[in-house]
């Protein structure tokens, strides 16, 4: 008997703290708001970590003699940008008065820092900050000033990314832009981050002129082989990985939608690979693992602007083509307007970005041209494509030059042949394996 009266005790207790729970106001809502917070913090962990895959791409695809200055770039742009970032950056992005001279400079002063949310926005925010600026690295290899990358570094991440960001994504918090306003669409940034990091670091690889003995006296080119292209494919998986984080993160909210968008970047991806290893195929002669590797990469980029808003057959087509184009750009930088990107960033990024931004203007389901929506769409994306290019591009030159006359941009020719780890850090990758070479 007294078994039984605990027992009812227990169930009447259990009761009314369910109907306690139910009744209290707007649980529900705080349960979505920790979800969202969770979940998009873990997105920014994940694309975080994209940051070992770019430098693995990086330094696998380039030569052994600067390894240690492609690793310590990742690492420092990262560190650079995120205090850029944070002090100037965020504000100028998105706080409610957006241009170099608001009143949202220094940190969080434009929102309400006491929010849990602003605190996760601003990290995930800071990691796409940082992915844009880490870009321009790769086009930029072998040939560096380490003090001109910083400086380079800091300005994109302070200044470049931020104003633009503003135009496209000021909304997302307390801003807004022009291009935000026109209706622009580039859900997770294959215009605001890709692009413009692709468009900077062909401007970079211009004023910077191709390595030494890329180009004979005929201006032909010469292959210089990335000293270990197993770390390459390994910073490809890596970015693929991340790449999970990037894209379905950008909802910044826990609900179905993560695994739809999760679905279109896996198709895109795979498209890519599987087209860029066809074309390379058909062009070389050979099934190149860079060209397959660079081809994930290319659909990975395409399919960010438009991952929330196409069906999967749409992504595996704008993939597909991202993988075509990737090939083809880069043997065009390479032979026709000789411009030594040594890892492809030009292309995946910039070219594929562009095409990934138009494509939603293409296949978006609601306001596409191949679903009914005209051409308007279709005009709003060329206008952010072209902003982006005449913004990064342009000022990207102007930056570029100022470092190279004033602080320097490019090593001696010397550090160059002896290799940047030890020209610029005094070290080696791989201690007494050091080769020199006229390459």
């Amino acid at each position: 008997m007294r078994q039984k009266k605990y027992l009812l005790t227990a169930v009447l207790v259990l009761l009314m703290a369910g109907t306690a729970l139910a009744e209290t106001p707007e649980t529900a809502d705080t349960v979505q708001i920790n979800l969202n917070v969770v979940w998009t913090l873990v997105a920014a962990i994940l694309v975080f970590f994209m940051q070992a895959g770019f430098a693995m791409v990086e330094a696998g695809f380039t030569r052994g003699k600067n390894a240690i200055n492609i690793l310590m770039k990742n690492l420092m742009d990262f560190s650079v940008g995120s205090l850029a970032f944070f002090l100037v950056g965020f504000g100028l992005m998105f706080g409610q008065t957006n241009g170099l001279f608001g009143t949202t400079l220094f940190g969080m002063s434009g929102v309400e820092p006491g929010t849990d949310w602003n605190w996760t926005f601003l990290i995930f925010q800071t990691v796409f900050a940082a992915t844009a600026a880490t870009i321009v690295s790769g086009a930029m290899a072998e040939r560096t000033k380490f003090v001109g990358y910083l400086a380079y570094s800091f300005f994109i991440t302070l200044l470049i990314y931020p104003i633009f960001g503003s135009w496209a994504w000021g909304g997302l918090l307390d801003g807004g832009g022009w291009l935000e306003n026109m209706g622009f669409l580039d859900f997770a940034g294959s215009t605001v981050v890709h692009s413009v990091g692709g468009w900077l670091a062909l401007a970079g690889a211009i004023v910077l002129g191709p390595r030494l003995g890329k180009y004979d006296k005929d201006g032909k080119p010469r292959a210089i082989l990335g000293h270990n292209i197993p770390i390459a494919a390994l910073g490809v998986f890596i970015l693929w990985f991340g790449w999970f984080g990037f894209n379905p993160g950008s909802t910044t909210e826990g609900d179905g939608m993560i695994g739809y968008i999760a679905v279109t970047t896996n198709l895109a991806a795979a498209a890519g690979a599987v087209m860029a290893m066809a074309t390379a195929w058909a062009l070389l002669k050979k099934p190149d693992a860079s060209m397959a590797l660079n081809g994930a990469l290319a659909g990975l980029v395409a399919i960010t602007a438009p991952c929330d808003g196409v069906s999967p057959m749409a992504a595996i087509l704008i993939g597909a083509v991202g993988g075509v184009l990737v090939v083809l750009s880069v043997l065009f930088f390479d032979h026709i307007v000789k411009i030594d990107d040594p890892v492809g960033a030009i292309s995946v990024h910039g070219v594929c970005g562009a095409w990934g931004t138009i494509s939603a203007g293409l296949f978006n389901m609601e306001y596409g041209l191949f679903y009914g929506g005209g051409f308007a769409q279709l005009g709003v994306q060329l206008v952010g494509v072209l902003a982006a290019f005449a913004w990064a591009f342009g000022l990207g030159l102007v930056m570029f030059m100022l470092i190279s006359k004033t602080i320097g941009l490019r090593v001696s020719a010397e550090e160059e042949l002896k290799g940047l780890d030890i020209g610029e850090h005094g070290m080696e990758a791989y201690g007494g394996f050091q080769i020199f070479s006229t390459t």
